[in-house]
């Protein structure tokens, strides 16, 4: 057992609520790689693994995964570039960070580019695991049962979206801009991660075109109790009027 795994639990309960996920390891430690892979499949998983991140752009190109866990020190891309390109390629793909890079700086660089969640090695495997069902599980609501938040309700894929149960029509991007903030409400929305979100294949969306977005999604919600709050140095967060304790600055 790698030295990386402060803890591990063989023969985990199998997943529940549907069928099994598929999940991606990208890690070059070759111990901490076979580690996760027998006890995620112990845990009723089906996963793969790349050493490298053109093996993991690769695997993401030729097969549907429900979860990606990567590592941000590979011996051929940047991990932050990897996370990048798998988000651009796969806006909804739950994305695990997994890295021996504690401070601060590097956490918030991974989480900017596009990840979901962050763990630092060495690190307890039932922790890794709780963090891949929390992901799996938020993943699941949004793409079946869909968001409700006050007077929201919407269904991923769906551009029309309810508000106090009457249907609105946004745009595109409107739509993926709002689907990715109500997927966190209450939390901040970095711009990275909603650049990248919008930008899907048609390149970096500049902070100005994101801003305009915000702008014309704000004015869409104004007349509801829903707002989209600008958190400096942070990023945009969904709240209801209540919660943000005033107009949206």
């Amino acid at each position: 057992m790698s030295s990386y795994v402060k803890q591990a639990t063989r023969h985990q309960p199998r997943p529940s609520g549907g069928a099994t996920k598929r999940l991606l390891i990208v890690e070059d430690d070759r111990d901490l790689r076979e580690a996760l892979k027998d006890l995620l499949r112990g845990s009723g998983y089906i996963v793969d693994d790349c050493v490298d991140g053109n093996g993991a752009l690769a695997a993401v190109a030729a097969h549907a995964f429900d979860l990606a866990i990567i590592d941000l020190v590979l011996p051929d891309i940047n991990g932050l570039a990897l996370v990048r390109s798998v988000r651009k390629s796969q806006p909804r793909l739950p994305i695990l960070v997994v890295t021996g890079l504690a401070d601060l700086e590097s956490r918030v660089a991974g989480l900017d580019s596009g990840a979901d969640d962050y763990v630092v090695k060495p690190f307890a495997m039932p922790e890794l695991e709780a963090r891949i069902r929390a992901l799996l599980r938020d993943h699941n609501d949004i793409t079946t049962a869909g968001v409700q938040f006050g007077p929201l309700r919407l269904v991923a894929g769906q551009p029309r979206i309810w508000l106090d149960d009457q249907p609105v029509d946004l745009s595109p991007r409107e739509f993926e801009l709002l689907e990715l903030l109500a997927s966190r409400p209450g939390h901040a929305v970095s711009k990275v991660a909603i650049g990248s979100r919008l930008s899907r294949s048609r390149g970096t969306l500049s902070d100005t075109a994101i801003e305009l977005c915000v702008l014309r999604l704000r004015r869409r919600l104004a007349p509801y109790s829903l707002q989209i709050r600008t958190l400096r140095g942070f990023g945009y967060s969904l709240m209801t009027k209540a919660d943000g304790a005033g107009p949206a600055a």
